[in-house]
């Protein structure tokens, strides 16, 4: 490895440190006192996946790295930008790679065998659905409609908050020792089906927001019209099929404490006003 950097000096680089994890954990480290640098598009320096001359360049001064990829892990030509993003890294002085990966996603896996293959010090923080998604995210619009359309029948989630994610990769960046060479499988403490969603959220919010199981062809159909990725309807098998339906305990495992639950996150985010209408 050349131009080695020390992870604990050095900057670490948050891609999509302006999403829903990265954004948390940059806020996180900075408050530690930390230096942070964001890689995304509007980044000083830019950092975009698809153009692998930003890469270098955002990687400088870099000891660690928290890698996260839009749209998802399990999208084609994910994992060999992964696997050859971390090389670099490695290459550029970047001891730590920290990935956030997913839950039950054959292949979101192949990334995370791209980022061990690296040679780092590595660890894998597999999460459930985020609570985000209602607030920050996909679901957003449907929520403030009152109504989510969606096809996942009467399938169950264990929906995990990102604030309890961002708690996690923290610690596996900052920390190391113990958390090298872990996976991490984060949940929340309960499942839920989209009907407990739409009336936990009813309850926050103080409004009616119903669950109406959509058909696939009807989902893909709304994606199209709206300019979204097909294969966002894929990640739905993940859910449907049950793989996911069971509670994990990453969160103890990893910072020693129980995962916050849903109705708490809605309330919290009832209360900034993120359902205003």
């Amino acid at each position: 490895m050349t131009n080695s950097v020390n992870a604990q000096d050095s900057t670490t680089l948050v891609i999509g440190g302006t999403g829903k994890t990265g954004r948390r954990v940059a806020e996180r480290l900075t408050a530690r006192g930390l230096p942070v640098r964001i890689g995304s598009r509007s980044g000083e320096p830019p950092f975009v996946w698809e153009d692998p001359a930003t890469w270098e360049p955002a990687l400088e001064g870099v000891g660690s790295v928290y890698i996260t990829y839009y749209p998802d892990l399990a999208f084609p030509g994910a994992a060999e930008a992964v696997g050859a993003f971390s090389q670099v890294a490695v290459d550029r002085g970047a001891r730590r790679l920290v990935l956030l990966s997913g839950r039950g996603e054959e292949g979101a896996r192949i990334s995370e065998d791209k980022v061990k293959e690296s040679g780092a010090d590595w660890t894998v923080v597999r999460a459930s659905w985020f609570d985000q998604n209602f607030d920050e995210g996909f679901f957003l619009d449907s929520v403030l409609s009152g109504e989510i359309a969606l096809p996942t029948g009467d399938a169950v989630e264990p929906f995990v908050d990102a604030d309890d994610i961002a708690d996690v990769v923290v610690a596996a960046l900052v920390e190391g020792g113990r958390h090298i060479g872990r996976t991490y499988e984060l949940s929340g403490p309960r499942l839920l089906s989209f009907y407990d969603v739409a009336a936990e959220l009813s309850k926050a919010t103080g409004r009616e927001i119903t669950y109406v199981p959509a058909t696939d062809e009807a989902f893909r159909a709304y994606l199209t019209e709206n300019g979204l990725p097909v294969d966002f309807a894929d990640l739905f098998d993940l859910l449907i099929d049950g793989r996911n339906a069971h509670l994990v305990h990453g969160v103890r495992e990893a910072i020693g404490r129980e995962p916050r639950d849903f109705s708490a996150y809605a309330q919290d985010a009832a209360a900034a006003g993120a359902w205003k209408v």
